[in-house]
């Protein structure tokens, strides 16, 4: 039978096994970041629809855990989160009162609900107190019932807030059923895995990994060429994914810092070492590419671009590792000033990132997420 959906197509295409044991990638893959964040409320189905409508070849739901144990396609584990004050313990409200919002780390409705007032909270998350709802605090029978999604960037995304308090928070197997119905792939990531493996150790639930493995598998079955890549900023819980899975992985490398499960474990390397020659020898013992941060890839030089990539993509691509750079954003706040507005300075308004993209896709870099995948997709070259 032959295979009609244009996304299909570029994944089936795309990936082609080499004799190094990589992937050789026909064209590069458009994954949509968190959907068509630029367009949707991030992580919710509108969003993820619209990026396949847009052209996507893979959708990305980042994944938190509720109380029991569902996955659910969130940026972070915090539903709603609220601002500190300076001793990191007390959270701070204004003269009404109310909490302070965090203007650009709250996803949902959850703050407006006073039947949920009472579940908010402070805790640590990857050594750092954060205050809000938690997902983990709620099953997902509530968060489906009247949680509904937010604008999380909204002082920036203004027209995206025409829909907030009206799209449900997805689970991932939700994701899937779409995922598959309309012939894209997968790339979840698994958020702060110390910490929610802590939780599911805590409520004795079956580990994060384990319930995304099983619910991938009875999808795609266990095989490398599923359309399906699982992604992490942490390091063992790839490792442990590894010893259970044919599906591919993927390190993800942000500018700077460290795995939070190095700083656990006493490990001193930080992701510029992992992104390193010797770091990267690391990697490939358990994972199947990187995703850089896109300043690993051509850095920033007085707010621009510098003329010359470094050796990371060829590098990683010379070890059998794909690299899929992050993340590729239209508005002004998010280019480098060689790429912005001229004619307008505004934050929000859209710059050139089709012309940045262009510069990082010489790399050779074998995909990359945006937020925009329509703009992105008019900026690759026709497929093949």
């Amino acid at each position: 039978m032959p295979i009609k959906t244009p996304a299909v197509r570029s994944w089936v295409a795309a990936l082609l096994l080499t004799l190094s044991g990589g992937w050789a990638l026909a064209q590069p893959l458009l994954i949509a970041h968190r959907g068509a964040s630029g367009h949707r409320p991030e992580h919710t189905l509108a969003a993820y629809e619209l990026a396949i409508e847009q052209g996507a070849d893979y959708i990305e739901p980042d994944l938190v855990m509720s109380q029991d144990g569902v996955l659910l396609a969130r940026h972070e584990p915090l539903l709603a989160r609220v601002e500190l004050e300076a001793d990191g313990r007390t959270i701070k409200r204004g003269v009404d009162g109310k909490p302070v919002l965090h203007r650009t780390d709250t996803s949902s409705n959850v703050w407006q609900l006073e039947k949920y007032a009472d579940r908010l909270t402070v805790k640590q998350v990857d050594g750092r107190p954060m205050a809000g709802w938690f997902a983990e605090d709620f099953t997902a029978a509530e968060i489906r019932a009247d949680i509904r999604a937010q604008e999380r960037l909204r002082d920036l995304r203004l027209a995206n807030k025409a829909f907030d308090d009206r799209l449900p928070i997805p689970t991932l197997d939700e994701v899937i059923a779409l995922a598959k119905a309309r012939g894209v792939g997968i790339y979840p990531e698994t958020k702060h895995p110390s910490y929610f493996k802590a939780f599911t150790d805590a409520a004795g639930l079956p580990r994060m990994e384990d319930t995304l493995l099983k619910a991938l598998h009875a999808a795609w079955g266990n095989r490398p060429e599923a359309p399906v890549f699982i992604q992490s900023f942490e390091v063992a819980n790839l490792q442990y994914l590894r010893g259970k899975t044919q599906l591919r992985l993927v390190q993800l490398l942000s500018a700077s810092g460290k795995p939070y499960d190095f700083t656990l474990a006493g490990d001193a390397r930080g992701y510029a070492e992992l992104a390193q020659p010797a770091g990267l020898d690391f990697i490939k013992r358990y994972a199947n590419g990187i995703g850089p941060h896109l300043n690993l890839i051509i850095p920033l030089q007085a707010q621009q671009l510098a003329a010359e990539p470094t050796p990371l993509v060829a590098e990683a691509q010379r070890r059998g590792l794909v690299v899929h750079g992050w993340t590729f954003r239209a508005e002004n706040s998010f280019l480098p000033k060689d790429f912005q507005n001229s004619a307008d300075k505004a934050p929000g308004a859209l710059g050139d990132m089709a012309g940045q993209l262009r510069r990082f896709l010489a790399t050779g870099m074998d995909g990359f997420f945006s937020d925009q995948p329509d703009l992105a997709r008019a900026a690759l070259p026709p497929k093949r």
